[in-house]
C-alpha cells in the first residue's frame, strides 16, 4: 500500500497526514537511516539548551516525545508539541509520563514569555512560512530566554557532501522501503533536506526573526547544525 507523501510546499494537512501514517515505527526507522547518529543529536541539543532544574522548555515538532523525554533528564519541565495527532498517540502509548500536546508550530497555545527555552528538531524544515515560526518561538520565551534549532543542513567538505547527496536521493528511499510503514514519506523527507537552507542563510533568517546571538555549530559534518540564538531582554513581545 503506498502512504501519504506531503509535498515541498509544505501544506500543514499534508505534512499531518503524512506523519500520522509513520508514527507507529517512526523513531526505529530514523535510528536506522542515521545509522544510530539521532541518539547523538538529540544529547547535543539538549546540553546545547543548558536547561537547568526547574526550568520550562517547551520542545516544538516533539512527534512521539523522544526528544522531549531526553530534556526531561535536565530536571527541566518539558512540554513537547506537535502537528501530528497520530504521533502524539504514539508517544503516550511509549512515554506515558512525557507531557504532550496539539500544536502548530505557527499558532502555538502558550502564554507570552511562558518558556525558558525553546527548541524544534528535524520539524521547522516542515514548516511552511520558517520566519513566522521563528517569531512564533520568540514570542513564547522569556526575555533572556534561549533557542535551539537543531535541523538537516548542509555538509561542508564537498566530497562528503557528495557523497551524502547520493545516499539521501538514492540510498535512504531504498532503506525505507525496508523500515518504513511509509517509504513514499521518506521521499520527501530527502527532497525537503536537499532543499533546505544552509548554515548560514538560517541563521540569517533566525536573526531576523528577532533573535540575537544567533550562531551554529555543525555535527557529522554539516549532516545536521545546532543553530542557538537567545531572546534579547528588551526584545518586543
Amino acid at each position: 500500500m503506498t502512504g501519504r507523501r506531503a509535498e515541498l510546499d509544505k501544506q500543514p494537512h499534508e505534512v499531518a497526514a503524512m506523519f500520522d501514517d509513520v508514527a507507529e515505527h517512526y523513531d526505529r526507522t530514523n535510528t536506522v537511516l542515521s545509522f544510530g547518529q539521532d541518539r547523538r543529536w538529540r544529547r547535543a541539543t539538549s546540553r546545547a539548551l543548558d536547561l537547568r532544574p526547574g526550568e520550562k522548555v517547551l520542545d516544538v515538532g516533539a512527534g512521539t516525545g523522544v526528544s522531549t523525554a531526553e530534556l526531561a533528564v535536565s530536571g527541566a519541565f518539558a512540554v513537547g508539541s506537535d502537528l501530528s495527532l497520530g504521533m502524539l498517540a504514539a508517544g503516550r502509548r511509549s512515554r506515558p509520563l512525557a507531557s504532550l500536546t496539539a500544536g502548530d508550530a505557527l499558532a502555538l497555545p502558550f502564554a507570552d514569555g511562558a518558556f525558558d527555552a525553546v527548541t524544534i528538531s528535524f520539524a521547522l524544515r516542515n514548516v511552511v512560512d520558517t520566519a513566522a515560526a521563528l517569531r512564533e518561538l520568540l514570542r513564547v520565551t522569556r526575555p533572556g530566554g534561549r533557542l535551539v534549532v537543531c535541523e538537516f543542513s548542509h555538509p561542508t567538505n564537498p566530497v562528503f557532501r557528495t557523497a551524502y547527496l547520493s545516499y539521501l536521493m538514492r540510498s535512504l528511499p531504498a532503506v525505507a522501503r525496508r523500515v518504513s510503514s511509509n517509504p513514499d514519506a521518506y521521499v520527501y523527507l530527502a527532497e525537503s533536506i536537499r532543499a533546505w537552507a544552509d548554515q548560514p542563510a538560517l541563521a540569517a533568517t533566525i536573526a531576523g526573526a528577532g533573535w540575537s546571538r544567533v550562531g551554529w555549530r555543525n555535527l557529522t559534518g554539516g549532516v545536521v547544525a545546532l543553530h542557538r540564538a537567545t531572546r534579547s531582554v528588551g526584545s518586543p513581545d
